[in-house]
């Protein structure tokens, strides 16, 4: 994909006033036409275009207030078809058109957007998969890049510890103010009827309210709050909503305050009933609004 032109980038930041950028990597928003076979999408398709934007509002407006953010379009996968198959292969499909468009992207972005000022990597589901192909196959082998990096927020795929073994330069995150981390979760009810196609085999997870990786409780009141739709579909702020703990055995974010009838039902072409994946964000945006403000800030008083 060509990204000197401006219609392939879902958002760009200009002038760029804030002293960091937010280089976003939206999650799964192509679905693939009955009866086709064509299981990426072509970077105009325009069902994918409209649910990135939908994305980007849920998503990456948590961190308009403290970063510059540029996010390109780029070609996925439809979730399903990758989401299907052997691990290998999957990962073979995320190596192809999608990592290819977002590799290009950000190099892009560090050529002719960033100009040297330190940033973050923010990715969910689908776009975090890729984002985690786009630290170990091309950030994890640059120190300089490295150390500009104040954190990668990765939530809605798995990060485990082969994959950390293989990537020794890539840290996962341990506390609110810790920089050069990663920071991933998956967030689920009590109870899950089915399998969390996401969740990988000795997953690490972080608390979105707390920062920390014990497993102590944190509740609703500690948050600040979320950012979820009315019955209009028009999203809200709501605090204290969602509280969080770790559940280390399962390697997910436990939440037990939302209503899993309202927000994870289940059904044909979802997730099962008891994983909130698409709100692996929205139920902690002004968790990771206040978080993201204190990392960079972090950042910014040890450089």
């Amino acid at each position: 994909t060509d990204y000197t032109d401006s219609a392939n980038w879902l958002h760009t930041t200009a002038p760029a006033t804030q002293q960091v950028d937010v280089f976003y990597v939206y999650p799964t928003a192509y679905t693939m036409a009955a009866g086709s076979s064509a299981y990426i999408a072509d970077v105009t398709d325009a069902g994918m275009r409209t649910g990135a934007q939908s994305a980007y509002a849920r998503q990456a407006t948590a961190f308009q207030d403290v970063a510059n953010v540029f996010a390109p379009y780029y070609r996925q996968a439809d979730g399903t078809y990758a989401l299907s198959l052997p691990p290998a292969d999957h990962a073979q499909v995320i190596e192809g058109a999608p990592l290819i468009d977002v590799t290009a992207a950000f190099q892009y972005f560090l050529d002719h957007q960033n100009q040297g000022r330190p940033f973050l990597i923010v990715g969910h589901s689908q776009g975090a998969d890729v984002s985690l192909h786009l630290l170990s196959s091309y950030v994890a082998s640059r120190p300089e890049l490295l150390s500009r990096m104040v954190a990668a927020y990765v939530p809605g795929y798995s990060v485990t510890p082969d994959y950390l073994a293989a990537n020794p330069t890539l840290h996962f995150g341990t506390s609110a103010t810790d920089t050069g981390v990663i920071l991933s979760w998956n967030t689920e009810a009590p109870t899950v009827e089915g399998t969390n196609p996401v969740l990988l085999p000795g997953a690490l997870a972080i608390n979105p309210i707390t920062w920390t990786t014990t497993t102590a409780h944190a509740t609703a009141a500690q948050s600040p709050g979320s950012w979820l739709p009315d019955a209009k579909g028009v999203f809200h702020r709501v605090p204290h909503y969602a509280d969080a703990q770790i559940d280390a055995e399962r390697g997910v974010v436990v939440s037990t305050t939302p209503d899993v009838d309202v927000w994870s039902p289940g059904g044909p072409g979802h997730f099962p009933k008891g994983v909130y994946h698409s709100f692996d964000i929205p139920f902690f945006y002004f968790d990771v609004q206040a978080n993201a403000k204190q990392r960079v800030d972090a950042y910014l008083a040890a450089h």
